[in-house]
């Protein structure tokens, strides 16, 4: 048993005057009376003056014993096999890249915040704690309120390679769990820009120190048929090596014997970066390392073969023979597009289907009702997609009856180009009658086209990201979508294209529809920003409130059983003095 107010215990002298009062009688008056036999039990000896009586009401005296013994216990904040105190902290590790980078003395700085973490637990003799990892989406790592070793222990196995972001929402959230009053601790690597806008609870630690650094700032792979071509973007921050030797390891793709081995010295400028092209024949995953340094991390990327998936494009029976021609000669020298075979109405979920006017085609051409003939001015949307680069300079359009839709380009009061919800485009031409087909305009619009299909197609429309991008994906409605990468699995909302919040940490992430893997995309542990290691330091800026409460710890509420046991002491006494 333990007290939270022991001197609530002085209430159990209240028991001295309650025996006295059972053992001590009171002098009485005299009473003068006729005959005794009026008294129904007369006690002659209580005349005789104060004096020390053995009582008869033992169980009144009991119960009323207990009340006080109750009564002080409530007082004295009596509590059984629990602490008087509890003592809760709330620790904030900052989950940037640079959290893992290496000091002088090859210790990184996470190592040093977890055994700072282990000291301020021991210090402040917390016997609850919470840990926070900031990030672009700040997570629990232990908690709340958790045992001090299971804090510690969730400390351990946390890796900090998150991109760069805004430490606020994370303390703010710790304060809210901290509670009002009650100080926080952030350990980072950097000291704060401007201290005054520190929340005033929180405790900034920083163990970073200045250094120079060579990173890896970009890192793609493109594969055409047996071709991959690698382009990579290195950079130098501070005053570090003027070049480096880049090893570039490729591993056997099918039907290759071997892999492909090389090293590149890169001369590195003292401001911006160094761009370096690599291509390899029939190669796998293809492995890069730059010599290490204080950020090992930065300097080490694996791309997986990112092979492009051409879009397969069919025409619909009822296309007009200029219309079909112009297609097709268009489709042969089109990159990345692949014919379909496919008929109207029978077109695969990825095929781009053109045809004509009144047809289900996502692209229609065609002109039909009364023809006009324009030579400009032509009016087109700033900004659309699909306008991109497209010149009508010296075109002669043939429209006939506006189509349905947005208009996109127009000529007087005739509508061109229009876009319907859901992507479908309508192209009102009439090519027998028009020299569109002939200038630039006409390959560079079906090109955009083209491109627009490819970004609504199923899965990621980008195989290689760096940590803080959001990671794009395109659903199809009616199916389940999940998510699977190093944190684990989540499922995927809505259809369509859908920007998703950036991953928590680099890795390889896999898009499954019902349990069957439909694309995959690589994260890199790229961010220049936490490539810079030239700003870090230490630091240590206490907080600038806290309350007595947050020394001493908080009391929890006071137990209500001994007011039972009060109540159950004053019912049952009662009872038995009335019944006496």
């Amino acid at each position: 048993m333990s007290f939270g107010f022991p001197w609530g215990l002085l209430a159990l002298g209240a028991l001295a005057p309650l025996v006295a009062a059972y053992f001590l009688r009171r002098r009485q008056k005299p009473v003068v009376v006729s005959a005794l036999f009026l008294w129904r039990t007369p006690r002659p000896r209580a005349e005789a003056g104060p004096r020390w009586e053995r009582f008869t009401r033992e169980a009144s005296l009991l119960l009323e014993a207990l009340a006080v013994i109750a009564a002080a216990l409530f007082l004295a904040d009596a509590r059984l096999g629990e602490a008087a105190r509890t003592r809760h902290l709330v620790l904030v590790v900052d989950g940037s890249l640079s959290m893992s980078a290496r000091g002088p003395d090859g210790v990184t700085v996470l190592e040093k915040v977890r055994q700072e973490a282990a000291k301020r637990v021991e210090e402040a003799e917390a016997t609850q704690v919470t840990v926070l990892a900031s990030g672009i989406a700040p997570r629990v790592l232990a908690g709340p309120e958790a045992e001090p070793s299971r804090a510690l222990a969730a400390l351990e196995s946390f890796q900090a390679l998150g991109a760069d972001h805004d430490v606020m929402p994370t303390l703010i959230w710790a304060q809210e769990l901290a509670g009002s009053g009650r100080r926080v601790v952030f350990l980072t690597d950097a000291p704060p820009e401007i201290a005054a806008l520190v929340p005033a609870s929180v405790r900034w630690m920083a163990f970073g120190t200045g250094r120079d650094n060579v990173a890896l700032v970009s890192a793609q792979r493109r594969d055409e048929g047996a071709t991959a071509t690698v382009t990579l973007r290195v950079a130098r921050f501070g005053a570090g090596p003027q070049e480096v030797e880049a090893r570039v390891r490729a591993q056997p793709g099918p039907g290759a014997k071997e892999g492909t081995e090389r090293v590149e010295r890169v001369r590195l400028p003292d401001e911006g970066t160094a761009t370096v092209r690599l291509t390899f024949q029939g190669a796998g995953t293809v492995e890069v390392s730059l010599p290490e340094d204080a950020l090992p991390e930065d300097g080490r990327v694996r791309l997986p073969p990112s092979p492009v998936r051409p879009v397969a494009v069919g025409l619909a029976e009822g296309l007009a023979p200029p219309e079909r021609q112009s297609l097709e000669r268009f489709l042969a020298v089109a990159p990345e597009v692949a014919r379909d075979g496919a008929k109207e109405g029978t077109a695969p979920a990825e095929v781009l289907l053109v045809g004509p006017r009144g047809t289900d085609a996502r692209v229609t051409v065609g002109a039909p009702g009364t023809l006009r003939t324009f030579v400009g001015p032509f009016f087109s949307e700033k900004g659309h997609p699909l306008l991109d680069d497209v010149q009508f300079a010296g075109v002669r359009w043939t429209a006939g009856d506006n189509p349905p839709g947005r208009p996109l380009v127009t000529a007087g009061e005739a509508v061109l180009v229009s876009e319907e919800e859901g992507g479908r485009v309508h192209l009102n031409v009439d090519l027998t009658r028009s020299n569109v087909q002939r200038v630039a305009a006409w390959p560079v619009l079906l090109g955009n086209v083209v491109r627009e299909a490819r970004r609504t197609r199923e899965g990621f429309p980008r195989r290689q990201l760096t940590l803080g991008e959001p990671l794009p994906v395109v659903t199809v409605s009616g199916a389940r979508y999940t998510l699977v990468g190093p944190g684990g699995s989540r499922p995927v909302f809505g259809a369509g294209a859908v920007d998703l919040p950036p991953p928590a940490g680099p890795g390889r992430y896999v898009l499954e529809r019902d349990g069957d893997e439909v694309d995959a995309a690589e994260v890199l542990a790229l961010d220049a920003r936490e490539s810079d290691l030239r700003g870090r330091g230490a630091a240590d800026v206490p907080a600038r409130e806290s309350s007595e409460d947050d020394e001493r710890g908080t009391a929890p509420s006071r137990a209500r059983w001994p007011l039972v046991l009060l109540l159950v002491a004053l019912v049952a006494d009662f009872y038995v003095t009335r019944r006496a």
